[in-house]
Order: C-alpha cells, then sequence, then structure tokens
C-alpha cells in the first residue's frame, strides 16, 4: 500500500534538530522523499505499523505534528506529478 507521510517539528526547543532528521532517516528507509517534510512510502501493514511506532516514539506530540494519508494499493490513479524531480518508480527495477 502507498502511504504519504508529512510532519511538521517544533524547533521551540534544542530537540527539534535531532527529531527532524529522525523522521526523516526513518521514512526515507521505506520511501521516497517528495517534499522536505513529505514521504510517498510504499510498504505492507506489518512494515507499516513498525515504521508508524518508530515515528511516534521520535516525535514530541505536544509541539510535533505528523500527517497521514492512506493511499492504498490504487494509487497510481490517485497521484498526478507536474514538473521537475521526477519520482523514482517504487515498483521499478532496482539495479546496484
Amino acid at each position: 500500500m502507498m502511504i504519504l507521510v508529512t510532519y511538521d517539528v517544533s524547533f521551540k526547543n534544542d530537540g527539534g534538530p535531532k527529531r527532524l532528521r529522525r523522521m526523516a532517516r526513518l521514512c526515507q528507509v521505506f520511501g521516497q522523499r517528495v517534499q522536505y517534510s513529505v514521504f510517498e512510502i510504499e510498504v505492507d501493514m506489518a512494515q507499516w505499523t513498525e515504521l508508524k511506532n518508530q515515528l511516534m516514539g521520535v516525535m514530541d506530540p505536544e509541539e510535533d505534528s505528523l500527517r497521514i494519508y492512506y493511499l492504498g494499493s490504487n494509487w497510481e490513479r490517485k497521484v498526478e506529478h507536474i514538473g521537475a524531480k521526477k519520482a523514482m518508480d517504487l515498483n521499478g527495477l532496482l539495479l546496484l
């Protein structure tokens, strides 16, 4: 399933920059960054449960915001991209 994850981390205290970096690193494991704090993530339910728990463990719910959009398995019809920075095909061939 495809999930769009967005977050906003407060810099009101010293821990903000560290939380911001940790949120990004967690999201990059499973998906691709499409904007500064926006990630397209394609995972199965078990992977998503683990990632969501980790993200919730990093964020400060009193200061930070995490928004999750469930696009499902037929997400290609729901996403339109216009402009630069073409998205990577998450289902395509990966060469290492």
